[in-house]
């Protein structure tokens, strides 16, 4: 793995073509660390003005960052916020069409599509029919999936021979989701009491403007859905690669 790195950073240095008839880019989005994304980029040029672009993106499994927003999306204290757990992969097939006199060099605008699975883990509270005032826990776990189409506005620069600074000024998407989070082996079994409890909790549960269904399926599983639309902004990414 390290030898494969080093000769992906060292062959656009070994390079002799100009950086003009340099066709390709290799780049990282350095401000979706903030969010612990790692989100890699190759772009090619097809014509003077027009690069095609794969994008993919991943999140290891983690505590949810950005809490506060979930807990203002969802705002029921039987679903723990805290302890919820998401991953996430998404790849971006991208045309691009600049507006510059270089090649892949400055202002453009590009139409893109995203297709995203999110992988969540979140417990959700119910009532105990055996202890009065105790609440138990049933951990829900599945992926959600995303499909969205956007566009985006930026600008790109050479800096040096092969080092290129890629500016995401502003841009969105729309689409939908879906997707299904199951609990099983829910231990101990519930009592009829106690599923009726979980049921009501799941179809209680608010999160404009997602659709939410859940059910109990036995007295040791239950599940819950999720469909809506999917929104997503894309602003202020600051971007570097390295050209060959």
């Amino acid at each position: 793995m390290k030898k494969t790195l080093f000769i992906l950073l060292a062959f656009p240095l070994l390079s002799n073509a100009q950086p003009g008839d340099k066709k390709n880019i290799l780049k990282m989005n350095l401000s979706s660390l903030v969010a612990k994304n790692f989100h890699f980029i190759y772009e090619r040029s097809i014509t003077r003005h027009i690069s095609i672009s794969l994008a993919y993106r991943f999140m290891p499994k983690s505590d949810l960052p950005f809490q506060n927003a979930f807990d203002n999306l969802i705002n029921d204290p039987n679903v723990d916020i805290g302890a919820f757990k998401l991953g996430n992969s998404a790849i971006t097939p991208e045309i691009r069409f600049y507006l510059g006199r270089g090649m892949m060099r400055g202002f453009y605008f590009a139409p893109y599509a995203r297709f995203a699975n999110f992988d969540a883990t979140v417990p959700v509270k119910y009532n105990s029919s055996t202890s009065p005032g105790t609440k138990l826990e049933a951990l829900f776990s599945g992926k959600v999936h995303s499909t969205s189409g956007g566009l985006l506005l930026g600008m790109q620069r050479q800096l040096f021979k092969t080092l290129v600074f890629d500016l995401w000024i502003l841009g969105g998407h729309y689409g939908n989701c879906n997707g299904t989070l199951n609990a099983t082996n829910i231990n101990p079994p519930m009592t009829a009491s106690e599923r009726a409890d979980l049921d009501q909790t799941l179809n209680d549960i608010n999160a404009n403007p997602f659709k939410v269904k859940g059910n109990t399926t036995s007295p040791t599983s239950a599940f819950v859905s999720v469909s809506g639309p999917w929104a997503g902004i894309r602003s202020l990414g600051f971007t570097v690669g390295l050209r060959f």
